[in-house]
This record gives structure tokens, C-alpha cells and sequence, in this order.
């Protein structure tokens, strides 16, 4: 037989926290009934009606006692901000999807402004049709222990009495999460776009620009000199091609592209200074 110590560790942390609210109840002969009618049997259905649970308790009278239960529900509008928070969250989702309850969950609605579990049992709207007068009498406190074992089974009952259904929550975190993930590649995608068209843009006014100096020069500023007998060619040495035998002219293939880029170098030298001294023709 389970002792309540052995019932305590077995169940869920969030299940517990709702029966610790209960268990602060006072009247503990009133709790002990409440339980056995709980785990006996006498509870005949639970149902919810939106956020507000109805439930039937077999008492001592031939007709069952009718229970109903509810929290204060979340309006749409606190709903959104606490979806919106759960949807930034990765761990949030998958571990609710899971049929968990993420042990840090509270922070989620506590940075929203609200509360997930009730404070105190008056945060609790009960009501029996029994004529006990106090609240809440043993077949409410049933109801509670039978809430407590739906929690444990699944998480999202928690957040209906909060007034949102798992097909909602569920619903509403692939949206969200979905329209995150369009807008991040949105967002990377335009970042892409507009680095490649920068660099593009660069690349072309390199390449337009850079034989262009469109600065005004000071003329007396301007000397024209034809090249001197040392060239760049001379001044970078000779290109290492890869060695192989030489020609008929003992030449190697470094020598003659040296040889052919001097002459070039030569002719273009000499034709930039007739262009400089206008004397290239039109």
C-alpha cells in the first residue's frame, strides 16, 4: 500500500503544487475524506465547460452532489504575451509537447504579470450543492485530488482552468514559432542580398575606377618625365617560372616572358608620354 509520503514523490512537481494548496486547508479530517472519496470512487465525471470544471460526487443522499470549480481565466490579450514568451523559448514548447511541464514554466507567466498556480484556496472558485456550509466540503477537496492526478497525467488541464485548451496552446506556438523562423530567414536573407550587392558595388568601382583620377591637379604641380633605364620589371625580378631546358638561344621560359613584358612595358611607357604631352593625335 502507497503511504502518502510514497504518493507525494511519485507524482508530478506541478500536480504536487496544486495539492500543496489544498493540504494548506486547516480542516484535515475534512482533507482525509476528501481523498478516500477521491481514490474510492465517488467521484462519477468531470468535464469541463471552458475554463470551469463541472463534476457529480456521489455523497450519502441517492442523487450525487454537483461540484463546479474554476480559476480566474487569462484574458486573449495576457494569453498572447504569455505564447509570445513560450514561443522564444525552444525548451518551453518541446518539453509541453512532450506532455512535460517545464520546471521553470512560472517565469513565463510571472514576467508577464501573472500567476499560473492560485496563491491561496480563496483564489479558487468553488461550489457544491451539498448543505455543508463550509468550502471547500470533502466533495469539492475530491475534486481537487482528482485535478491533481489529470495534471499528472496531462499538463495542459492546468492551462485550461487558465482558459486556453492544448489544441489552442499548441496551435497558437506553431504559428508563432513558424513566423519566427520565416522572419529570421527573411531577415538573413536580406542581409545576404544587401552584403553581396555591397560587395558587388565595390568590386565594379574598383574595376571602373581604377585607371580614373578625377581629382583637379595642380599643373605646376605636374611633371612629365619619360621612364628611367630601371623599370618595375627590373625592380620585381624575374618571374619563377617553373624551370625547363633551355632553348636554341640559351633562353629559359622565364627569360622570354621577361623579354616580352619589357618590350611591352617600353612601347606603354613611351605612348604615355606622347598622350600626357597631347602628342598622340586626337
Amino acid at each position: 500500500m502507497m503511504t502518502n509520503d510514497t504518493l507525494q514523490a511519485s507524482r508530478e512537481w506541478w500536480s504536487q503544487r496544486w495539492l500543496d494548496l489544498l493540504d494548506s486547508y486547516r480542516f484535515k479530517k475534512r482533507l482525509e475524506r476528501a481523498r478516500t472519496y477521491a481514490r474510492q470512487g465517488n467521484v462519477l465525471s468531470i468535464e469541463f465547460k471552458g475554463a470551469k470544471v463541472l463534476a457529480k460526487v456521489q455523497g450519502s443522499e441517492v442523487e450525487p452532489y454537483k461540484v463546479s470549480l474554476s480559476l480566474d481565466p487569462f484574458s486573449d490579450e495576457e494569453w498572447g504575451y504569455v505564447i509570445e514568451t513560450m514561443s522564444k523559448r525552444a525548451i518551453f514548447a518541446a518539453k509541453l509537447l512532450a506532455g512535460e511541464m517545464p520546471q521553470n514554466i512560472e517565469d513565463v507567466f510571472t514576467s508577464n504579470g501573472l500567476s499560473l498556480f492560485p496563491f491561496t484556496l480563496s483564489d479558487v472558485h468553488s461550489k457544491c450543492s451539498c448543505p455543508d456550509k463550509a468550502n471547500p466540503c470533502k466533495h469539492v477537496g475530491a475534486i481537487y485530488y482528482q485535478l491533481g492526478d489529470r495534471f499528472s497525467e496531462d499538463p495542459f488541464v492546468l492551462f485550461q482552468l487558465r482558459g486556453r485548451t492544448k489544441e489552442q496552446i499548441i496551435s497558437d506556438l506553431r504559428q508563432l514559432r513558424s513566423a519566427n523562423t520565416q522572419q529570421t530567414q527573411l531577415i538573413s536573407a536580406q542581409r545576404t542580398n544587401n552584403e553581396q550587392l555591397t560587395t558587388n558595388t565595390q568590386h565594379t568601382l574598383k574595376i571602373d575606377s581604377f585607371w580614373q583620377y578625377n581629382e583637379p591637379l595642380e599643373s605646376s604641380l605636374v611633371v612629365i618625365a619619360p621612364s628611367s633605364s630601371e623599370t618595375v620589371l627590373d625592380v620585381l625580378g624575374s618571374i619563377p617560372l617553373a624551370k625547363e631546358e633551355e632553348n636554341v638561344a640559351n633562353l629559359t621560359s622565364a627569360d622570354v616572358v621577361m623579354k616580352y613584358l619589357d618590350t611591352v612595358y617600353k612601347d606603354v611607357s613611351q605612348k604615355a608620354v606622347l598622350a600626357a604631352m597631347n602628342l598622340g593625335g586626337s
